[in-house]
């Protein structure tokens, strides 16, 4: 049984220049972190009324999506990650 695991996942891996990690600038708060401890987001431009929809053919339609980092604290503030309970605390109940 495991003590404490967190509620998401975080794969990291060397690269092969084992000199420095990765750095890169979180798009929120603009701090320079390595890249390992960033969480990934996908954001994008949705068309979401149904009008415009059956107007414009679909094909035709350049949908922007940008996928941008963000640093442990701002994923904390913006609910990016949900602090979830821990596995310590689930067996104790």
């Amino acid at each position: 049984m495991p003590i404490s695991t967190a509620p998401y996942t975080r794969k990291y891996l060397h690269t092969k220049s084992r000199g420095s990690e990765s750095t890169v600038r979180c798009d929120f708060c603009h701090k320079t972190v390595p890249k390992y401890k960033t969480f990934p987001v996908v954001r994008g431009f949705r068309i979401n009324d149904p009008g415009i929809l059956q107007q414009v053919d679909k094909r035709m339609i350049n949908m922007l999506s940008r996928k941008m980092r963000a640093c442990p604290s701002c994923a904390r503030h913006r609910g990016i990650t949900r602090p979830g309970v821990s596995v310590r605390k689930k067996h104790m109940r």
